[in-house]
């Protein structure tokens, strides 16, 4: 019989053929999604022909990242499944290196410190320990290799942090037992496995320590059935991990990338009947659904606490449901069993028709893109109705046994961030207060009226420390009115603050239903007389409300009151900024030149904007210069 993963690899093959995969790298992505493990090294190895060119050419949402991969023994292999993954994210892999970390990392010169690398690899396996033992060992020997092999990994990450300029993603080494059972005795035993653990803790202190360094723990990935490695493999070639693991390595990868392109998800969708809760609403009443505390019931209550808990970091929940809404709100209200309730959603839609159209209103509300979204149902035909009509929504169908939907709706990682901020935390109570300015809005007699109604504060400041990793997840998540679309990690936050000339200004807002802390970013610097605006950001949380406008306007008073001769501003389009294409030109810029695909335009400062007068605005960093 032939499966959904038989006929995606066969269209796969096809495109291949006719030569087309390259212009059909989004469908690609897709048809990867249904391959099983065993197939993403084959597919990946037909992406790593593909000219990237080509491939943004004809798809712009495609983002092309130059990635090094480096390790302590053949990494080569890794580079097919990385691809794969790459592809099911939009992401577009061109791969470089395939060295010995000790080199690439030490070396000023290489690959890792070049301006064009996003993203540096280093593949750790256990022969970077047991290579260096002796032909005869104890655990004691095996003490000072780690600490050795911990330093000097320590030393090269440091130098990294401070010289490189991407991100580097570094392993945790899991304890084989081909080496732990070369100890006879339990006691040794133990004592090298408190050393090799604190070996990994060690290196996963790196991630809190360093800007740029991102620590993947292995062994969260070995608590699924996979084999560590291949022994054939693992003598012949140098190769320290099996297929399987390289994959959910290279998937683990692809989520960093993607939280590094802007791409992480925002929006849970979820279904309820089957879903969030057995039975049938409809049919089974409010007493009548399956939710705790024994049987399928404990399941489903299982499944709403991971929900929960996605929540409480910043992930935004909805309900796409056919079903009748007062039911629903009964039910989230009245079964105590229930660990989700009505105040932890943003938005209900329960009604009778069809979710693609449900979850598009969704994001009309939310005002985010339908590419923000992760869409979870029982149903296949709901699923597919969702993902043809929908594609850009990440699809998750749960099975009808509800003992499994945690591990498949964390299985894509799609909400995976590399810092989480006090925004991120209170993002629910900010589109909760959104509804409440809905409110608002449809009452007043005129958008002015709205306006004047809404008391909107915005305070301009420039960022404490704790403040600059919301900077860095502003540049790596905002897409709208984000105006040059430079991508930036904490440590170019901070080299941004520090360079000479340069500036960084902070936007906070609020108004009187509530805080939305740090919502836009300016980064300016002065040179040849000139104020350059390198980049604009606005979270899309607060559009429609004037604050973009308010932010030009200050950089243009604040470049008045320090006399430069004028303002250089710079756009380049993307699939998503497009509607702020003439932002400058309705604040009084021009056109000054193009630069490939940017725009540079140019204000004399002769006329500024006027002030918006519904807005309260508060600069604390317009001093003008002796």
């Amino acid at each position: 019989m032939t499966t959904d993963a038989d006929q995606a690899w066969d269209r796969l093959r096809l495109l291949r053929d006719n030569g087309r995969l390259a212009i059909a790298y989004a469908e690609a992505g897709t048809l990867a999604g249904s391959l099983p493990e065993r197939r993403q090294a084959a597919l990946g190895q037909l992406l790593l022909g593909l000219d990237p060119n080509v491939v943004t050419a004809s798809d712009p949402m495609v983002t092309a990242l130059n990635v090094v991969i480096t390790g302590n023994g053949t990494t080569a292999p890794l580079q097919a499944p990385l691809a794969a993954a790459f592809a099911r994210n939009q992401l577009l892999l061109r791969p470089r290196g395939q060295g010995q970390y000790v080199n690439d990392l030490g070396d000023p010169g290489s690959d890792v410190y070049s301006e064009q690398t996003d993203l540096t690899v280093c593949l750790l396996d256990p022969d970077l320990i047991a290579s260096e033992l002796a032909a005869v060992w104890t655990a004691a020997d095996c003490e000072r290799v780690l600490r050795s092999a911990g330093d000097r990994i320590r030393a090269l990450a440091a130098e990294h942090d401070r010289a490189g300029t991407g991100t580097l993603v570094l392993t945790t080494v899991p304890l084989p037992a081909w080496l732990a059972k070369q100890l006879v005795d339990f006691q040794s035993r133990a004592r090298l496995s408190l050393a090799w653990r604190e070996f990994n803790a060690d290196l996963l202190r790196l991630a809190a320590e360093l800007s740029r360094c991102i620590v993947l723990d292995l062994d969260v990935l070995l608590t699924a059935p996979v084999s560590l490695d291949e022994p054939r493999m693992r003598v012949y070639t140098q190769v320290g991990y099996s297929e399987e693991l390289l994959c959910r390595i290279a998937d683990e990868i692809a989520a960093v990338a993607r939280a590094l392109c802007g791409r992480t998800k925002k929006v849970l969708v979820l279904d309820l009947d089957g879903t969030l809760w057995g039975g049938v609403l409809g049919d089974d009443g409010v007493a009548g659904v399956q939710i705790g505390p024994t049987g399928p019931g404990d399941a489903f209550r299982r499944f709403q606490r991971t929900v929960a808990q996605l929540g409480s970091q910043g992930v935004l929940l909805a309900v796409c449901s056919k079903n009748d809404e007062h039911l629903v709100r009964a039910a989230l209200a009245e079964r105590a069993e229930m660990e989700l309730r009505e105040e932890d959603f943003v938005a209900i839609v329960a009604n009778w028709e069809p979710k693609d159209r449900g979850i598009a209103g969704l994001a009309e509300v939310l005002n985010l893109g339908v590419d923000s979204m992760v869409f979870v149902d029982d149903s296949a035909f709901e699923c597919g109705l969702v993902g043809e009509h929908l594609p850009q929504v990440a699809v998750v169908e749960v099975d009808r046994e509800p003992t499994r939907h945690v591990e498949q709706l964390l299985a894509g990682d799609w909400f995976a961030a590399l810092r989480l901020t006090g925004e991120d935390r209170a993002r629910r109570n900010s589109y909760q207060a959104e509804v409440q300015r809905d409110s608002l809005r449809s009452t007043s007699s005129s958008l002015q009226e709205y306006l004047n109604g809404l008391g909107t504060r915005v305070e301009i400041f420039s960022p404490d420390e704790q403040d600059q990793s919301r900077i860095a997840q502003l540049t790596q998540r905002t897409n709208q009115f984000n105006m040059a679309t430079v991508r930036m990690d904490l440590a170019q936050v901070q080299a941004a603050l520090s360079g000479p000339g340069s500036d960084v200004w902070a936007v906070r807002s609020g108004d009187r239903f509530g805080e939305a802390g740090i919502v836009g970013v300016v980064f300016h610097r002065i040179a040849d007389d000139q104020l350059h605006i390198d980049n604009m950001l606005l979270s899309c949380r607060v559009f429609g409300r004037g604050l973009e406008s308010a932010m030009v306007r200050e950089v243009l008073a604040h470049a008045a009151e320090l006399r430069v001769d004028r303002v250089v501003a710079r756009y380049r389009p993307t699939p998503k900024n497009g509607r702020f294409a003439q932002f400058y030109e309705e604040h009084g810029f021009v056109v000054a030149e193009t630069d490939g695909d940017t725009t540079v335009w140019v204000h004399d400062l002769a006329e500024l904007p006027s002030p918006l007068t519904h807005l309260a605005v508060t600069n604390l960093l317009r001093r003008p210069t002796p």
